[in-house]
This record gives C-alpha cells, structure tokens and sequence, in this order.
C-alpha cells in the first residue's frame, strides 16, 4: 500500500505523517500515532474503552510472535470492513484510533 492510499484513509483527519515503524509504516496525525500498516493491511490504534467496539463490529487485532512461541497482542485493530464503503464511518473509525492515540500518548 503506498502512503497515498494511506493518507486518503485518514483523510478525515486532515493531514498525517508516515513513518517507518516495525517493519511496516506507522501513521500519524499531530504527533500522535492513530495506525500502522503491516503486510499491507490498515490498522488502526485502540484503547480498553474502543477495543470492544472494533471487535463488535468485526475487525480483528493484531497479533506477532514473540521469543519461543508467544503471541503478544498489540493495541492495533483492523478497519471494520462495512468502513471502506462509507466514507463518514471509516471517518467514525479513524476518529476513534486518534483519541486512543491521544489517550496513550497523555500517559
């Protein structure tokens, strides 16, 4: 995926930085990191509170390998796939990745 296609994702945020991150591509908007891109895939930042949305709505989270057979589970949704069809919710999604990032970043 090429930073157009990521940027025009995020578009409802206005404008975003892309930066390498973990062998893929972190996203940012004023400083404060809203997604990552891995394998191609579009993810977005969420927090205790919005997790359970992203998983109610039918995305998944993203999860690695670590050291000797341990999954670790990243903070990191994928986008809904009824969003790509609807500009104000991916808008909805995107907002919500930027306050988690928020939220983080305050702490």
């Amino acid at each position: 995926m090429d930073n157009a296609d990521i940027e025009d994702i995020f578009a409802s945020l206005g404008p975003v930085t892309i930066k390498r991150l973990f062998g893929g591509k972190g996203v940012y908007h004023r400083g404060v990191i809203v997604g990552a891109v891995m394998s191609g895939e579009v993810l977005l930042k969420a927090h205790a509170e919005t997790a359970p949305q992203f998983l109610a709505a039918g995305a998944t989270q993203w999860t690695y390998e670590f050291r000797r057979g341990t999954t670790i589970a990243m903070p990191y949704w994928t986008i809904p796939a009824a969003a790509y069809d609807d500009p104000d919710e991916l808008a909805m999604w995107v907002r919500l990745a930027f306050e988690a990032g928020s939220r983080a970043k305050a702490k």
